[in-house]
């Protein structure tokens, strides 16, 4: 996985975490569904990533 790559999933992971903190401070369940959405699709990436890596050792 490049560089690049881990910190844009990161960046991502941090956008979802932080959208669910709103919106649980908010009670704002659409925004709670957003972030966590977001959060799970970064870790899948960086699921396969990782996967794609061990392959190439």
């Amino acid at each position: 996985m490049s560089g690049t790559d881990k910190l844009t999933n990161k960046i991502e992971e941090m956008s979802g975490k932080g959208k669910q903190a709103v919106g649980d401070a908010t009670d704002d369940r659409d925004l709670q569904a957003e972030g966590k959405k977001e959060e799970s699709k970064s870790n899948l990436k960086q699921g396969v990533e990782n996967v794609k890596d061990a392959f190439k050792s």
